[in-house]
């Protein structure tokens, strides 16, 4: 591994240390070095907060001349609740500023790298690009097309089945999984369950682990009631407030609810099922991912409940294809994941 890609990953550590806490800005890491030592290191914290840049800047003490900045995505150029990465890193006497991915925000995009080059700063950018672009998902889609990064999480049997005939669905996957789905839920600005998931299941559909985690998802059913009954978590503030009751079934109405929530600076959802909403929003089309956690389990039985309901297609054409999926063993459970074309 050259000394880019290896310091690049020391900027990625960083940033994932953002982890869930950064919405509706990116996760952003950065790390400083000179002569192959690390200077200084740093990472976005929250919105309104320090960036990355100068994060790992105040943390070299003044030692930042003629050194090499290493940082995930593009620094900015433009004035918001912070001054601009770009200004930070002029003043510091930064030599050189290796990028890992540029932004994709159209009033921003490549400004940076321009203003850095003007000034005599050496640059170079795609370094790690694909690790670095896809930390930042669900931001990079939310600030192109106006709407969250939609996530469908489904626990499963080996045989595609989510629950029996009665709804007895806990619980599919082990531990090792479930602390995964609370990792995801970390990232997730919104989450939202079907009507009989609710019910049956009674989520709270928050984030559980760590304790006291400062940001808890909003949270939505899939429904075309207009209450839920009284006694459930979901109708409840214990956990957040009340779930908001929707109910959006073709492309347009769907698109019109994304587009709702990404103006309230909502950058990601994620569906957690039951299996009419999950059938639903594939074929309507707007789901960007799947996480599916298959267990070693075969449920069997006709009326057991399937992984993905609503409409039946008649040709195998229609199935919809995964691309640059990943499959990742946790514990005894596979974790498989793969973005979808929405």
């Amino acid at each position: 591994m050259d000394a880019d890609k290896h310091f690049m990953k020391l900027a990625l550590k960083e940033a994932k240390k953002g982890w869930g806490l950064t919405s509706p800005n990116p996760m952003v890491g950065s790390v400083l070095v000179r002569n192959g030592i690390v200077l200084g290191k740093g990472y976005h914290h929250g919105a309104g907060l320090p960036h990355a840049e100068p994060n790992a800047i105040a943390d070299a003490n003044g030692n930042t001349s003629d050194a090499t900045l290493y940082v995930t995505l593009e620094p900015c150029s433009t004035y918001g609740k912070t001054p601009p990465c770009t200004k930070a890193i002029i003043d510091a006497n930064i030599k050189r500023v290796v990028i890992g991915c540029l932004d994709p925000n159209p009033k921003h995009a490549g400004q940076g790298l321009n203003i850095l080059q003007n000034n005599g700063i050496q640059v170079q950018a795609g370094v790690l690009e694909e690790e670095c672009s896809t930390l930042n998902e669900a931001f990079f889609h939310w600030i192109t097309t106006g709407r969250p990064f939609v996530r469908l999480k489904m626990a499963m049997t080996l045989d595609g089945k989510i629950a029996t005939e009665s709804g007895d669905s806990k619980w599919i996957t082990g531990e090792k999984a479930r602390r995964v789905v609370q990792k995801l839920r970390q990232a997730s600005d919104a989450i939202m369950v079907g009507g009989n998931t609710a019910v049956i299941d009674n989520p709270t559909l928050n984030v559980r682990i760590p304790k006291n985690w400062p940001r808890q998802p909003k949270r939505f059913v899939w429904t075309s009631k207009t209450q839920l009954p009284s006694h459930l978590d979901l109708a409840s503030n214990q956990h957040g407030e009340p779930a908001k009751l929707v109910k959006p079934i073709t492309n347009s109405q769907w698109l019109e609810f994304l587009e709702t929530l990404g103006s309230q600076q909502i950058i990601s959802l994620m569906i957690e099922g039951g299996g009419e909403l999950a059938g639903c929003a594939i074929q309507a089309n707007i789901v960007n991912r799947i996480d599916f956690f298959i267990a070693p389990k075969i449920l069997g039985g006709k009326a057991s409940r399937s992984v993905v309901g609503w409409n039946s297609p008649q040709f195998l054409a229609q199935a919809i294809p995964i691309k640059n999926w990943s499959v990742v063993k946790c514990g005894d459970d596979i974790h498989y994941s793969g973005l979808l074309d929405a």
